[in-house]
């Protein structure tokens, strides 16, 4: 289902509450609502769906990907750059690291591990910061 994108601040300064099993149609709906979205947007958080859970999806070299719970555990060389939001009005500055290291779990709850570098590493970050109650 597709789902009206939340723009309310209070709301995503929240910390996202951890993802279970039981959020698996959430996680459904944010893909609905990111492919519905595809021409201005790469990557949404759940509570920019208005469901403070710990789940993103995202563009990841032209396949979608959902974690549930992502958390990133290292991270290398630090950059400035600018972005936007779907939840927000204009492009705003920001700091990025060019490369990742993501702990996640998948649609099965089973535990991930990798390294995301370069655009990819960028969108997962920008989603995370939204878990995490962080706006650029």
């Amino acid at each position: 289902m597709i789902r009206e994108i939340c723009k309310d601040e209070a709301f995503l300064a929240q910390k996202a509450e951890l993802a279970t099993p039981e959020d698996l149609q959430v996680a459904a709906d944010l893909l609905d609502t990111l492919i519905h979205h595809k021409e201005g947007c790469v990557g949404l958080a759940a509570n920019m769906i208005g469901v403070n859970k710990r789940i993103i999806a995202f563009d990841n070299d032209g396949s979608y990907m959902v974690m549930f719970n992502p958390q990133i555990i290292k991270k290398a060389e630090p950059y400035d750059t600018e972005e936007g939001c779907l939840s927000l009005s204009g492009i705003r500055p920001t700091k990025r690291w060019k490369s990742i290291k993501v702990s996640w779990q998948n649609e099965k709850f089973q535990q991930r591990l990798k390294t995301f570098t370069g655009w990819n590493a960028q969108i997962i970050q920008h989603e995370i910061d939204h878990c995490e109650g962080i706006i650029i």
